[in-house]
């Protein structure tokens, strides 16, 4: 368990809004509690009103309703210079004229630091991100990486109550996203300071969150832990956009006889298992869409069973540790990840079946998921995302677990 740093602070909002028009909603998030000293990642495709909601809570925008609470006290009126909070951008706007020791040191010089202050400080965050050779470098001299660690260790030397960080990795190619990301997760662990991140990469928000807040049309649709966001999405939506290939939906009917419950579909019909049925929220009739992630799919690649499927190989990609291989069947196209490399030839008939305890089923009617979660899933949940009345309220029933 990670113990949060004396100066981080939970973050709260209630029932926060924010309209840019009449009709253009942008956040509607009734409450959400990050919990001091936890990484919270703001996840979603562009417009889904992640980063106007880190907006809000640095004060860089008013919200048309609601409070925004950092501990018991409520922000929603103090000045973003007051909120002691520190933001790291998407582009890192060093000023350009300054040494990498002056830019660190700027923000501690206008708020009266004094200079032994600055001093420990400056060493401390050079020690931590690596800095101690590039101080009196200038940004220009610097590679995209070595400024983004400036960009980070300026936020650090303040020593703030909580960092908001808006898409800090996206102007990096692919190797320094996959280091900035480790240096990221080690700083949180080192400092245990509130980290608010926004991004539209799953991958950097599974990786490095503690909780995800999963948003779409400004309302949260999910806020949980990595784990169980993926192997409990509370809708299609959330089903569809973590995990990658997506997760593979099909159409159909829901029914109840003979003893069990079935999907289905034009050219699919399955007995799901009781491990699924157990689970069922509504059991009555019902169109729902059935899904199931690639890797929930067994290939029979050397030998295929009398009572299997079978799809014709339309897409093979070898990527080394795995191979990606799509199959066309009389019910739609089915994604499916082999592990390692796998020769595998184009217009090959592969028998293949799902795991039966691994599906998902989804109202056709809401989107929202019609199985109840097996168990916990790894540490404790505190936050769960409930759908009511077209908003959602992301309910607390406990502020802290790490």
């Amino acid at each position: 368990m990670q113990t949060p740093n004396s100066r981080a602070t939970d973050v709260r909002l209630d029932h926060l809004q924010k309209l840019f028009a009449k009709d253009a909603l942008a956040v509607d998030i009734e409450e959400m509690l990050i919990p001091a000293g936890e990484f919270v990642t703001l996840l979603g495709p562009s417009g889904c009103g992640k980063t106007t909601t880190l907006k809000l809570i640095a004060g860089l925008e008013r919200p048309t309703h609601g409070v925004i609470f950092f501990g018991d006290r409520p922000v929603t009126e103090v000045p973003p210079g007051s909120r002691d909070i520190a933001m790291v951008f998407q582009n890192y706007a060093l000023y350009p004229h300054m040494t990498v020791q002056d830019n660190l040191e700027y923000g501690l010089k206008k708020h009266h630091i004094p200079r032994d202050e600055r001093q420990r400080r400056l060493a401390w965050a050079s020690e931590m991100l690596q800095l101690q050779g590039l101080l009196k470098r200038k940004p220009r001299q610097l590679s995209g990486g070595q400024q983004q660690r400036v960009a980070l260790g300026r936020a650090m030397v303040r020593e703030p109550k909580a960092f908001l960080l808006d898409e800090p990795l996206s102007n990096l190619d692919a190797r320094l996203r996959l280091l900035m990301r480790s240096e990221l997760i080690r700083l949180h662990h080192s400092i245990g300071t509130t980290m608010i991140y926004v991004t539209h990469d799953q991958v950097e928000a599974m990786s490095m969150s503690q909780r995800i807040a999963v948003m779409r049309d400004g309302r949260v649709q999910q806020y949980d832990r990595p784990e169980a966001i993926y192997k409990y999405p509370a809708n299609r939506f959330v089903a569809t956009f973590i995990g990658s290939p997506t997760m593979n939906l099909y159409e159909g009917e829901l029914t109840t006889g003979d003893g069990g419950l079935h999907f289905t579909s034009q050219g699919l019909s399955l007995r799901l298992p009781h491990s699924v049925a157990e689970r069922l929220i509504q059991p009555e009739w019902q169109a729902v869409a059935l899904g199931v992630r690639p890797e929930d799919i067994f290939l029979h690649i050397a030998d295929r069973p009398t009572d299997c499927l079978v799809g014709r190989v339309i897409v093979v990609e070898e990527l080394g540790p795995e191979t990606l291989v799509t199959l066309e069947t009389p019910f739609g196209e089915v994604a499916t990840r082999v592990r390692g490399m796998q020769a595998i030839d184009f217009d090959l008939e592969l028998g293949f079946s799902f795991d039966p305890h691994r599906l998902h089923l989804f109202s056709l009617k809401t989107g929202e998921s019609l199985l109840r979660p097996s168990g916990p899933v790894g540490a404790p949940r505190s936050h769960q995302a409930i759908s009511s009345g077209g908003r959602t309220l992301v309910q607390t029933t406990s502020s802290r677990t790490s």
